[in-house]
């Protein structure tokens, strides 16, 4: 065949190959019984083909290749291409019937947080989402998320909003899935726990790189993720390839709050290993969450030594900032317990409290 021919052949890949396979003999006054004959393969056969009706196959491409001189990868690639682009109008077409579920997603929060791209094709938009959550459709979505197989305890929240709450957990995960970590062992991570309650004392600058490195050393990890519209959510533990996650927010702003948080997640880990999924959002009162809520609470604040601080009923600042000093934790972590069990008013004393924000997409 000649190079004027074979330049020729830069087709639409939308179109059918063998109509390049007729534009091809028709090029060079070959018959489609001359061609059958020629390949050793029936007539029908070169018919369907040319038709659409049966696809090019390896083998086929080779003899093509032998009889009219056209490298087998070109139909290959030819056929490849083609039912690429079927796909791709299926995939639209399925996809078009299902872009409201897109409405459900809490895009804008995540465009502006980077997780995802703006599309202004709500068919692309959709594709980000999907991309995002690492799933081929929203029917894999919903079954990774919503069915009753998947690990995650269902709270009041989750059953309110789970796109966003499935949104905040999938940005943890893809954070958790970064981080490099040793394999989780629940000794060394239960020993570190009095390392860690040290951290309470230093700044968020501080606390939060030596919390991730010291917890992933552990073989957990740590994720620190914003919360996002309609979550009402300030910790998560879970599971991911057999190692833990402990994924934050800064829900209340304080630094209180967050340990708190953080050693209430530790204590799910410590005490109730891999059998749960927590979501910790308006706390849900159930024997898990008491005994979490209980580890936490006397991991901070050993109860002997609370007790014998509250039995003084003396709360001024300087005195929690002594206890606080004494025991080495955050003035503000005694503020909050004092608040929690009513002995000071939620309006006392809260500019012993660290305040928290968030100062880029990932940390505060």
């Amino acid at each position: 065949m000649s190079e004027e021919i074979r330049n020729r052949y830069s087709p639409d890949y939308v179109s059918i190959p063998g109509e390049t396979l007729l534009d091809t003999i028709n090029a060079i006054g070959m018959t489609q019984v001359e061609l059958a004959q020629r390949m050793g393969r029936p007539k029908k056969k070169i018919n369907e083909i040319i038709a659409g009706k049966t696809a090019i196959t390896p083998e086929t491409a080779l003899q093509l290749e032998r009889v009219l001189g056209i490298p087998a990868s070109f139909w290959n690639n030819r056929e490849s291409h083609y039912r690429e682009s079927l796909a791709k109008e299926a995939e639209i077409s399925h996809l078009t019937d299902q872009v409201k579920f897109s409405k459900k997603m809490p895009v804008q929060a995540m465009i502006k947080l980077g997780w995802i791209q703006y599309k202004q094709d709500k068919i692309e938009q959709l594709k980000e989402i999907l991309n995002f959550f690492s799933v081929a459709s929203i029917k894999q979505w919903k079954n990774q998320w919503l069915t009753a197989e998947i690990a995650f305890r269902r709270s009041k929240a989750f059953k309110s909003a789970p796109e966003a709450i499935a949104a905040w957990l999938r940005y943890g995960q893809i954070i958790a899935q970064r981080l490099e970590r040793n394999e989780y062992n629940s000794v060394r991570f239960g020993n570190v726990l009095d390392e860690i309650r040290k951290l309470t004392t230093q700044p968020p600058e501080v606390f939060q790189k030596e919390l991730i490195k010291i917890c992933a050393e552990c073989g957990v990890a740590i994720a620190f993720v914003p919360e996002l519209p309609q979550t009402r959510i300030s910790g998560a533990t879970y599971w991911l390839f057999k190692k833990p996650v402990i994924q934050l927010t800064l829900r209340y702003k304080t630094n209180d709050h967050l340990w708190f948080t953080f050693f209430h997640e530790a204590g799910h880990i410590i005490l109730h290993g891999r059998r749960d999924v927590f979501i910790e959002e308006e706390r849900v009162s159930d024997q898990k969450e008491k005994e979490a809520d209980k580890f936490a609470s006397d991991k901070l604040i050993p109860e002997s030594k609370y007790k014998i601080f509250i039995s003084s009923r003396t709360f001024s600042k300087s005195a929690i900032r002594n206890f606080a000093d004494d025991i080495g934790i955050a003035p503000g972590i005694v503020v909050g317990r004092l608040q929690h069990d009513g002995l000071i008013p939620h309006r006392n004393c809260n500019d012993l409290k660290i305040k928290l924000d968030w100062a880029s997409k990932e940390t505060f």
